[in-house]
């Protein structure tokens, strides 16, 4: 018999690592760590990851602490404040997506609150058309920031900070020279309030819980970002503006405009959250939505916004949100000091920025 063709021989050899089905089965081993690594990386260096992290951890923490941190009247009530932040923070991280800042998101809501607030009481005007003013002030504001910016190349942290010192200002000085106080009040009895209260401020039950409305519109103004931003042109172009402004000029994207109107649409929103408060409470005070701006942009950057621009997600900043809003009603159930709340604000922005440092390093890498 022939060597060469001794079983044993064969069977050696089908052993051995040149065997085209060992080859073919390393292979198939090969693609499926692959596959398993590009589900991992993809997922982790998703923008909103920390965020959806967060969530987790932060509930976590809440519940084991308090047991009834986990109840359905407790998730309504911070819900409630998550949806405030929300809101708010979806235009900020599509300004910051488009390598944008906005410091004055959070003056903004007293603002134009306040510019409702002053024609209903002091004018007797009807609701809605103090409110069509105060959105055409908002509107105003943020395009005159968005064309500063746009056109004069100045950086929008010192516009819009310059916007935040002269609103606050003018929120004060004019409410005392009219009123000779800081509140104001009576909001509640103009007329049409009551339309806006059940547009904005009300509340519905589900199986005994009272959902507040502010939590749906929520939802939907995030549901519309998410949409602009990854469904739609615009979505596209603010990616690529916050990449590479000089670029984006180039290759024919509205560079200005872009800015302009996610400027608009961040005063905007900031009317609309102000409608909800005023609805809510029946009068405004001058400090209103002051300091809330950071919380904002912190909002955002948790989401997965980089500080650069060109990076981010609507979703994940709503995520972020519902972190602060579970953390602003889990200290008072563990019977903290409310100014707990601002070290974890600082807390979880410093992470988070190096969080996303590190992800993006290690996704560049595996690259």
């Amino acid at each position: 018999m022939n060597a060469a063709n001794s079983p044993l021989v064969k069977r050696d050899s089908a052993l051995t690592e040149d065997n085209p089905v060992k080859q073919a089965e390393r292979g198939q081993r090969s693609d499926v760590r692959r596959a398993k690594s590009g589900v991992v990386r993809t997922v982790v260096g998703r923008p909103g990851f920390g965020a959806a992290a967060g969530i987790v951890l932060v509930f976590l923490f809440f519940a084991i602490g308090s047991r009834s941190f986990t109840e359905p009247g407790a998730v309504s009530t911070w819900l409630a404040p998550s949806s405030l932040i929300g809101l708010s923070a979806i235009p900020v991280a599509l300004l910051m997506i488009g390598g944008e800042f906005d410091l004055s998101a959070g003056v903004m809501i007293g603002s134009t609150s306040l510019v409702t607030g002053l024609l209903c009481t002091e004018l007797h005007w009807n609701i809605w058309p103090a409110l069509l003013v105060s959105l055409a002030f908002a509107a105003g504001i943020g395009l005159f920031n968005g064309l500063l910016v746009s056109r004069t190349g100045l950086p929008s942290f010192i516009v819009t900070l310059g916007s935040f010192f002269i609103l606050q200002g003018l929120n004060t000085g004019v409410t005392q020279l009219i009123t000779g106080n800081v509140l104001v009040t009576g909001v509640n009895a103009a007329p049409g309030f009551s339309d806006l209260k059940d547009i904005t401020g009300s509340s519905f039950t589900v199986s005994g819980v009272t959902i507040q409305i502010s939590i749906v519109w929520w939802i939907v103004f995030t549901g519309i970002g998410a949409i602009i931003l990854s469904r739609t042109s615009i979505g596209n172009w603010i990616m690529s503006v916050g990449g590479d402004a000089g670029a984006s000029r180039g290759m024919g994207v509205p560079v200005g405009r872009v800015k302009v109107g996610l400027f608009t649409a961040s005063s905007v929103m900031a009317w609309f959250v102000g409608c909800i408060t005023t609805s809510k409470l029946g009068t405004v005070t001058t400090n209103q939505g002051v300091g809330q701006e950071l919380v904002f942009i912190i909002a955002a950057v948790v989401g997965g916004c980089l500080l650069t621009g060109g990076y981010g997600s609507v979703i994940g900043a709503s995520a972020a949100a519902l972190i602060f809003g579970m953390v602003q009603v889990g200290i008072f159930y563990r019977g903290w000091n409310s100014t707990f709340y601002y070290a974890f604000l600082g807390a979880v922005l410093l992470m988070a920025v190096i969080v996303n440092i590190i992800i993006r390093k290690r996704l560049e890498v595996s690259r």
